[in-house]
């Protein structure tokens, strides 16, 4: 199960571009996904708003899509047949995030830092720098984001 690692300082991170304000409450969608995959629901809640702040309709410059900022290119990888029009859809969005999640868990054990700094920037660039966070700005930042706000997540019991 994923679950609280350690981190390092607050740096800032690369703000998502988005399509459409965010108004929908996902709670349900990630605490099934979290069982489903075995995930703290409240893992999944931290990536998902320093992803996309919950707007199902984000695009990163990078082209990165909804909920999760998931990558076309690697929803393929996690089966997707047609990323371009089912990573619009919030559950699949959701699951696709949670099982490229799941496949960094199993590479990267239960060190949170470095399963968020592949998601981040990829799996190459953790291991270039031997199996640990890359000294990106923006992938340090968004580990400490993320891991802030699962800690706050998690001390309020929210999930």
């Amino acid at each position: 199960m994923i679950s609280a690692g350690r981190y390092t300082p607050a740096v800032t991170t690369e703000p998502v571009a988005l399509r459409a304000p965010a108004r929908v409450n996902y709670a349900d969608h990630v605490a099934a996904v979290g069982r489903d995959f075995d995930i703290d629901p409240s893992f999944l809640a931290a990536v998902m708003h320093v992803e996309s702040r919950g707007n199902a309709k984000a695009v990163s410059p990078k082209g990165a899509r909804g909920l999760m900022q998931v990558m076309p290119a690697t929803a393929k990888q996690m089966g997707v047949s047609d990323p371009l029009v089912q990573l619009d859809d919030p559950l699949t969005n959701l699951r696709t995030g949670a099982a490229y999640l799941k496949t960094l868990q199993r590479r990267f054990g239960n060190n949170l830092d470095l399963v968020l700094a592949a998601y981040n920037a990829g799996e190459g660039a953790v291991m270039k720098y031997g199996r640990k966070i890359p000294p990106y700005r923006e992938t340090q930042g968004y580990v400490v984001s993320v891991m802030d706000r699962y800690r706050g997540l998690r001390a309020a019991g929210s999930w």
